[in-house]
């Protein structure tokens, strides 16, 4: 008698089994992340969850699609360190911070573009009442087409299809999903992007201790080299928002770097080709009625580098200040002509500040 051969296992069967398994922790995952959806790609931040906002290429174009807000502020790390409830106490605004740092004029345009996209505005049913945006000229010469750093598509396209990269994330399920489930402490949401630097790292010791001088260039750069790049940045990454939204009031300014970033200009030989950058950017945005724009360079406090961390970041407090420039008017350039008059006590405060003193301390 025949005996019956014992079955081997169903490889088949715990093969599919195991696809099915795969597959149902691949949706549950999926469905927390969109659920949640820490970098606020499809919807509005839930009611009480504690976000994490630390990652501005990743939640800068959810947080212009879906958050509620009529003003925002554009530009590099000169502008982390805005409080937008500050913003709101003096303006009235409800502002959302959109801040790229070593922003180019590209990353200006690729954030702006989503925030007056018709989609982004028929979903808030708010009109943009405000737009502040530092203006730093020594980015106005890059490449029309370059960013800072790459940036992840599938956060920025309308395509669903690449979305997996988001949802099926092991990074955002850990860290924007999990991690703040568990800690219970999410990011104060008028203050995110903030530097890191605390107050004792504001003073002259520091910055002095971290700057490291640029190597002296003995050939001048030509007074117009750096005007026709401006321009055309100006013409494709800026001034069309300006131009398409003359209801929208854009206040343009050019942050107060310390006089170090002065020091570095004349280093470089592009002293007289910087003014003149200054002066073309100025002429150029006031060309439009709903723009307002504030030089801040020229402040007491640029000379004073207990102000600053380094060469260029200033402190929290100048951040309020130039809100309340912003609502009174003051340092707000209303012509060429003045922007001249500006450019002109910059360089008294250039030429009498004492660089030979600064650089005889051993600041160790």
């Amino acid at each position: 008698m025949k005996q019956r051969m014992k079955a081997g296992p169903n490889y088949r069967r715990l093969f599919i089994l195991l696809l099915g398994v795969m597959l149902a922790v691949s949706v549950a995952i999926a469905a927390v992340v969109v659920y949640v959806d820490p970098f606020f790609h499809y919807h509005e931040p839930l009611p009480g969850f504690p976000y994490i906002v630390d990652n501005q290429l990743s939640q800068n174009p959810g947080m212009a699609m879906n958050m509620d807000y009529n003003a925002c502020i554009i530009g590099s790390s000169m502008t982390v360190n805005f409080d937008t409830d500050d913003f709101r106490e003096m303006m009235g605004l409800d502002t959302q911070k959109l801040s790229y740092s070593g922003a180019y004029p590209k990353d200006d345009y690729n954030i702006l573009s989503i925030v007056f996209d018709k989609t982004t505005r028929a979903r808030m049913k708010r009109p943009m009442d405000a737009v502040f945006f530092a203006m730093d000229i020594p980015v106005m010469t890059a490449d029309t087409e370059e960013t800072k750093y790459p940036r992840p598509e599938y956060l920025y396209d309308k395509s669903l299809l690449n979305d997996v990269n988001y949802v099926l994330n092991k990074d955002v399920l850990m860290q924007y999903v999990l991690r703040p489930m568990i800690q219970r402490k999410g990011s104060d949401m008028s203050e995110i992007y903030a530097s890191w630097w605390t107050p004792e790292y504001y003073n002259i010791q520091w910055v002095m201790h971290t700057y490291e001088e640029p190597v002296k260039v003995e050939k001048e750069t030509a007074k117009d080299a750096l005007i026709a790049q401006t321009g055309v940045n100006l013409d494709i990454n800026i001034l069309p928002f300006v131009r398409e939204n003359p209801d929208t009031q854009f206040y343009f300014f050019f942050p107060p770097y310390s006089i170090l970033y002065w020091h570095n200009i004349m280093q470089d030989n592009t002293f007289e080709a910087t003014m003149m950058q200054y002066q073309y950017v100025a002429e150029r945005l006031l060309e439009y009625d709903n723009v307002h724009l504030f030089y801040f360079q020229n402040m007491p406090e640029t000379v004073d580098l207990n102000n600053y961390a380094d060469y260029s970041h200033y402190k929290p407090e100048i951040n309020r200040f130039m809100v309340e420039c912003f609502k009174s008017g003051n340092y707000e350039i209303h012509s060429p002509e003045q922007m001249k008059d500006e450019l002109l006590k910059m360089r008294g405060i250039i030429d009498e500040f004492d660089f030979d003193g600064l650089f005889s301390v051993d600041w160790g």
